[in-house]
């Protein structure tokens, strides 16, 4: 059986092959924003969104250079939302991916541009592909605005994230919590999962597993992170540590504490591999993947 890290990587090697070339440079002072679009989106990573759109798309027997459209346009966005989260005014981080951010490696107003010209370049591609029907693009770009957006989106999760506190009540803390990762983290990774279901046009029961195994590999993800920050490796993280204590952040760790967060997380995960399959041995890369997102080191 192949190791979920081999699988990954071989899959990031394919996928960052394709990637580079959706930023060809141009003539002209402008070619900077490119460069710094580039810099950040081609920065490692374990590219785990891209490949779920892929492997829940294969589910229904769609092809990767069909799926690969949604997978890069994901990723682009995805890398904008990390440019500025990285900017002074949000989590002023000097490291992404052990490299420096795009406003140390560049400067801040170009870090702003890039993450800008990401963010819009990944509308630009996906509407471009040809490889998707026009009425699977149209759903794609719906359900992919909605998830970065700040109706619920990871906008709205951001700012949560830099203004949410405790409020003394068990009940509604828990719900501050949990709303805050399903919209900073989860909603990207549902879109993932779920516009692989959009282009293998599963049925509303197959979809609603997709989303539901979403959720929980969602949870479980944001939980690990908060869990890393406090006692990951920052050689191996790749970005500052103890960050979300220095800055008072809200997270399932500071209001569970690391034991019972790990436990919330192990049970997620338990509960994600189960539900997904019910795909049979098709799941079994997302059965791997799920389980890869609570024992990962960084």
């Amino acid at each position: 059986m192949t190791d979920i890290t081999e699988i990954l990587r071989s899959f990031s090697a394919q996928f960052n092959q394709n990637l580079q070339l959706c930023f060809p440079s141009v003539d002209g002072a402008e070619n900077r924003v490119i460069e710094a679009m580039k810099y950040s989106v081609m920065n490692g990573g374990k590219r785990l969104r891209p490949y779920l759109v892929c492997e829940c798309a294969s589910l229904f027997g769609v092809d990767y250079q069909t799926a690969f459209p949604a997978a890069a346009s994901l990723e682009m966005l995805h890398s904008y939302s990390l440019i500025h989260d990285d900017l002074p005014a949000m989590d002023n981080d000097d490291l992404r991916r052990g490299k420096p951010t795009c406003h140390k490696q560049f400067d801040e107003a170009t870090a702003i541009l890039a993450g800008d010209g990401l963010l819009t370049y990944a509308f630009e591609y996906l509407a471009n592909s040809l490889e998707i029907k026009p009425e699977m693009r149209l759903a794609l770009i719906q359900l992919l605005s909605s998830a970065a957006g700040a109706f619920g989106g990871m906008v709205a999760g951001q700012t949560l994230d830099l203004y949410a506190a405790p409020t003394g009540s068990k009940t509604a803390d828990e719900a501050i919590i949990t709303r805050l990762e399903e919209m900073k983290t989860g909603r990207l990774l549902r879109y993932a999962c779920e516009a692989g279901a959009v282009l293998g046009q599963a049925s509303p029961q197959e979809r609603q597993i997709i989303v539901s195994y979403s959720r929980k590999i969602g949870q479980a993800f944001q939980i690990t992170d908060d869990i890393l920050d406090r006692e990951g490796d920052q050689n191996l993280v790749g970005k500052t540590l103890h960050k979300d204590d220095s800055q008072n952040k809200f997270t399932f760790v500071s209001y569970y504490g690391i034991e019972p967060a790990r436990q919330k997380a192990i049970q997620l995960i338990n509960e994600a591999i189960a539900e997904i399959s019910a795909f049979g041995e098709k799941s079994a890369n997302l059965q791997k993947l799920a389980q890869y997102i609570i024992d990962r080191n960084h």
